[in-house]
């Protein structure tokens, strides 16, 4: 089973998309729906897809699961509860009634407290989610990814893993700042990561697969591939590269790997990670 394990749809108008108001993503500022993805899904060869957030509203669950329920090619839904809310453990408990709902995330990224992930308010909505089984996605910049470490130990049981491999500067070809954290998080057996979210890192008119490798042979050596994932992150994706160029991209860095290693970055880990049905 083939699965992109990273991916968003979100239609105007339904929710806050007024971060879509910047000049650069004028490419995505329209509809994004299922009939989009799938024929992108299918010259891939990958059957099957996660939706992950956009939203820190709870309406957006509850219609992601129902174009879920009408589209089976998508195989979870990744989504949001309040963490820092008394009440998230009802929050959590209406999702996990729904197969579909696989995981929460929050975009920790945008917080104005740089520390938003550890304080002690946030840290009980993890224990909740470690409580339950209920995987969690760091979408972080590197100044966030000492946490990811801090978040691991604190909750050793809950799953992890690493959106975008924190969006490091390959723009820049930058490491320094980023690989000693990331090392450190991926020395924790709870955190996995995603190849994922790097061609919009990098220099979006004149990126090559090259200019990725540095970044996706670190998280091959660190985590391996049974803690590595794939994901489009379509349709962010657009703003650098069409969903195949993105694929191919990843698919030409991993040429190196045993098919059965190439099978679990591109597929085996997701599915066991979300506990996919």
């Amino acid at each position: 089973m083939r699965i992109d394990a990273h991916q968003h749809f979100w239609q105007l108008g339904r929710f806050d998309t007024s971060w879509l108001n910047q000049p650069l993503l004028e490419p995505i500022r329209r509809d994004f729906l299922p009939a989009d993805l799938q024929p992108h899904l299918n010259a891939c060869r990958i059957e099957r897809s996660i939706f992950v957030q956009t939203q820190h509203d709870l309406e957006e669950n509850r219609w992601v699961l129902q174009l879920a329920r009408d589209n089976p090619f998508i195989a979870g839904v990744v989504g949001w509860i309040d963490l820092a809310s008394p009440a998230c453990e009802d929050q959590l408990a209406e999702f996990r009634a729904d197969p579909r709902f696989v995981g929460v995330r929050h975009i920790t990224q945008d917080e104005p407290d740089p520390n938003f992930i550890v304080r002690p308010d946030v840290l009980r909505g993890l224990e909740v989610l470690e409580r339950h089984s209920v995987p969690f996605d760091l979408l972080f910049y590197v100044p966030h990814l000492p946490h990811a470490l801090t978040v691991a130990m604190h909750c050793p049981n809950l799953p992890l893993v690493i959106d975008h491999l924190a969006k490091p500067r390959i723009r820049d070809g930058s490491l320094e700042d980023w690989e000693p954290h990331f090392r450190a998080a991926a020395r924790m057996p709870n955190v996995f990561c995603k190849l994922s979210g790097m061609v919009t890192e990098a220099d979006w008119q004149r990126w090559q697969p090259a200019d990725l490798k540095p970044y996706v042979d670190v998280a091959l050596e660190c985590f391996g591939p049974e803690r590595l994932m794939y994901g489009s992150d379509w349709p962010v994706c657009e703003l650098a590269a069409s969903y195949e160029r993105t694929h191919q991209a990843l698919d030409e860095l991993l040429a190196g790997l045993s098919e059965s290693e190439r099978a679990l970055i591109f597929g085996e880990t997701a599915h066991r990670f979300y506990r996919l049905d």
